[in-house]
């Protein structure tokens, strides 16, 4: 197998960036069993981690991008998947499959929409814009969990009292 065989393996999600449906929703299902696993370190090491998928991520979709024609093909999907994780740092709650299942619809809905600066920034050449917007609509959905954590708990402790 060719390292492009490989990087594109890689970047489509091992296959689940060729869905005629939804590429992007199907490849960013592989970011929750990442996320998951990620909620079980420290604080620390989550963003170590995230840190880290964010950097590999912006070659593996640069050379994809290269690979299939210089743009950010539907079929990349390696950003979505890599970006997730960062919607669900250091929320504890999103271990509930509930609370996950909405950080990934408001991840999904934020990346589609691309709100600013996201769709600025995914006008960056290669690799890095590609990332960029998927990684900004990660960091909007992690606002909107931890707002929505925040409210629940605010109503918990309210109709205790």
């Amino acid at each position: 197998m060719s390292l492009d065989t490989l990087n594109l393996w890689w970047a489509t999600g091992f296959g689940l960036g060729l869905s005629p449906l939804a590429s992007g929703t199907a490849g960013s299902l592989l970011g929750l069993p990442l996320a998951w696993w990620l909620l079980g370190r420290s604080r620390r090491i989550q963003l170590s981690v995230a840190a880290l998928l964010l950097l590999v991520a912006v070659p593996i979709c640069h050379l994809a991008s290269d690979t299939l024609g210089g743009k950010d093909d539907g079929r990349i999907v390696a950003d979505e998947y890599l970006a997730f994780p960062v919607a669900i740092l250091g929320q504890a709650a999103a271990r509930q499959p509930l609370v996950m299942a909405g950080a990934f619809v408001a991840y999904r809905v934020l990346d589609i929409t691309k709100p600013p600066p996201a769709a600025q920034l995914e006008g960056e050449a290669g690799g890095l814009g590609i990332v960029l917007d998927d990684t900004v609509a990660a960091l909007y959905a992690w606002l909107l969990l931890a707002a929505a954590l925040a409210l629940w708990r605010r109503r918990q402790a309210d109709s205790v009292s």
